[in-house]
């Protein structure tokens, strides 16, 4: 991968340099790889974070180095990122944790604020 600018958002011209794929490919691939959504500004241009850059290099090295079709490519991503689901499951887990804790300190200070109102 070459040298990347730290930004927030680069915008398809700009990936279209990093990757070396012309943008007309880059929209294609996101019409049949639904992993692949750059976010849209108000005047509908793409912009592409760090992570849809990687993404892109991951397709590109898919498709041009290991000579997967399509269908190929995009079994072998949601394989990968199923891989890397268990870790997101786990932090969902603890957010329902944290999200029932607070629910239940929210209960405890309206009956402890309807004990105190006259």
């Amino acid at each position: 991968m070459p040298e990347i600018a730290e930004k927030l958002y680069y915008r398809i011209g700009e990936v279209e340099d990093i990757a070396g794929v012309p943008a007309y490919v880059l929209r294609y691939w996101e019409s049949e790889f639904k992993l692949l959504r750059p976010k849209k500004n108000p005047a509908g241009q793409r912009l592409y974070r760090r992570r849809d850059l990687e993404l892109v290099q991951r397709i590109k090295t898919l498709l041009y180095d290991e000579r997967l079709t399509l269908e190929g490519a995009r079994k072998r991503l949601v394989a990968e990122s199923r891989r890397t689901q268990p870790q997101q499951l786990e932090l969902g887990m603890r957010e329902a944790a944290y999200a029932d804790t607070l629910r239940r300190v929210r209960d405890r200070l309206g009956s402890l604020r309807a004990r105190l109102t006259p």
